[in-house]
């Protein structure tokens, strides 16, 4: 295909976006400061700027990547309203064109990392905790309209809904490996509510991004992770593997030499985005490229982008047009390529039929049904396992240490 550019802006004092998050059904844009914690809102029909939370926020002190992940802002999108969530400095701002305003009723212990909307926007998500001890292992349930407060599942990383609906997925991350756990949305209840359910992904170390479905529903793909650029893409409901690559120069194994931190530094951690053609996933590059990756023809294709810039962040509008960010902050709309198929219900209920929800009264490690989308483990299974090779992830080779020491899960 032609990459056509629609729109073209400059983002105020030239300043790149590293991540962009687009509304689901409305032509709005968001897109994190990367010299700040602050969000830049635009209209997505022509990249015209709408507003900025967090205008006045000091600067990220440089090369401190720590004080960053502990300021930087955790947004979420109303399902159909012009509503962006900011969560940021420990409170919970609430954009809309006419303006903002902070969320009332918040315990003053909120500090929240990820937010997300439950289906029709009455219900927000978010964690860690304000309330509980184990914050890490529990999740806030806001009702926005009562303004309660209850309990939810431990979640890290973000949350993917299916767009078929009554599904979503969100990580649970630990240095050894992350579980992708997926949750029935029960749409019925006030709150809506997230039920974890047995089947679960294993990745291996820690250090991803909040997985992106497929805007047909048939695919998910999943950047990380802490260790290397990983791409893993699974096809839904299978959660076959149909691609897991490195982006960029495999890793060399600790100690890391510089300038193979510094190559691997240059990939953005948010530069992957489903097009709007059934199956391609637009992949970005330090070296100011587009790489489109037809998913179900197995082939690709480099684009060069207008700058050539390194991109930082990509995104796709309601509309279904691929927006760009570089580092020399450009933002750029480019016209999408076919249009949007609609998701279908039936894998969504396909996924439902074939496993059962979690019992939340006991351990969540017992109860999964893992896979890697190559094998599966039942529950129990990876503590039986006593033999692995230097090509198993390294989750499975610390648990085959902790079995011949009789330890517990890795």
């Amino acid at each position: 295909m032609t990459v056509e550019t629609v729109a073209r802006v400059r983002v105020g004092g030239g300043v790149a976006v590293e991540r962009l998050i687009c509304h689901p059904r409305l032509p709005l844009i968001a897109g994190l400061d990367s010299a700040r914690p602050a969000v830049h809102i635009w209209d997505a029909r022509d990249l015209r700027a709408l507003g900025t939370v967090g205008a006045d926020a000091a600067g990220y002190e440089q090369d401190n990547a720590w004080e960053r992940v502990l300021r930087a802002p955790a947004t979420a999108w109303h399902p159909g309203e012009p509503v962006l969530m900011v969560s940021v400095a420990g409170t919970v701002l609430r954009w809309t064109p006419s303006g903002e305003f902070a969320l009332a009723g918040l315990p003053p212990t909120a500090a929240y990392r990820g937010l997300a909307f439950g289906p029709g926007g009455r219900t927000l998500w978010a964690t860690p905790a304000a309330t509980a001890a184990d914050s890490w292992e529990r999740s806030d349930v806001i009702d926005l309209e009562t303004g309660d407060i209850g309990a939810g599942p431990g979640w890290d990383t973000g949350v993917a809904s299916h767009p078929a609906g009554g599904l979503a997925l969100t990580l649970r991350s630990n240095q050894g490996a992350t579980l992708g756990l997926f949750a029935r949305v029960d749409e019925r209840a006030a709150p809506a509510g997230l039920r974890v359910l047995r089947r679960a992904l294993i990745l291996d170390v820690d250090g991803y991004e909040t997985p992106i479905f497929s805007p047909d529903g048939r695919y998910l793909a999943i950047r990380g992770n802490a260790y290397g650029n990983s791409l893993d893409v699974f096809e839904f409901p299978s959660l076959d593997n149909v691609l897991s690559m490195t982006l960029g120069d495999p890793s060399p194994g600790y100690p890391y030499p510089q300038e193979w931190l510094d190559r691997m530094r240059a990939w953005s951690r948010h530069n992957i985005a489903f097009g709007a053609r059934p199956g391609v996933l637009w992949i970005g590059t330090p070296e100011g490229a587009l790489v489109e990756a037809d998913l179900d023809n197995q082939r690709s294709a480099r684009h060069d982008t207008p700058t050539g810039a390194a991109v930082t962040a990509l995104g796709v509008t309601a509309a279904g047009n691929l927006v760009v960010a570089d580092a020399d902050g450009a933002l750029i709309l480019v016209a999408a390529d076919g249009a949007t198929p609609a998701a279908a219900p039936e894998p969504v209920a396909a996924f439902l039929t074939g496993t059962t929800e979690v019992d939340p009264g006991t351990d969540l490690d017992s109860q999964l049904v893992l896979t890697d989308g190559a094998r599966s483990w039942e529950p129990g299974d990876p503590a039986t396992v006593d033999t692995v090779t230097d090509a198993d992830p390294t989750w499975l080779r610390i648990q085959v240490q902790l079995n011949r020491i009789g330890g517990g899960p890795a």
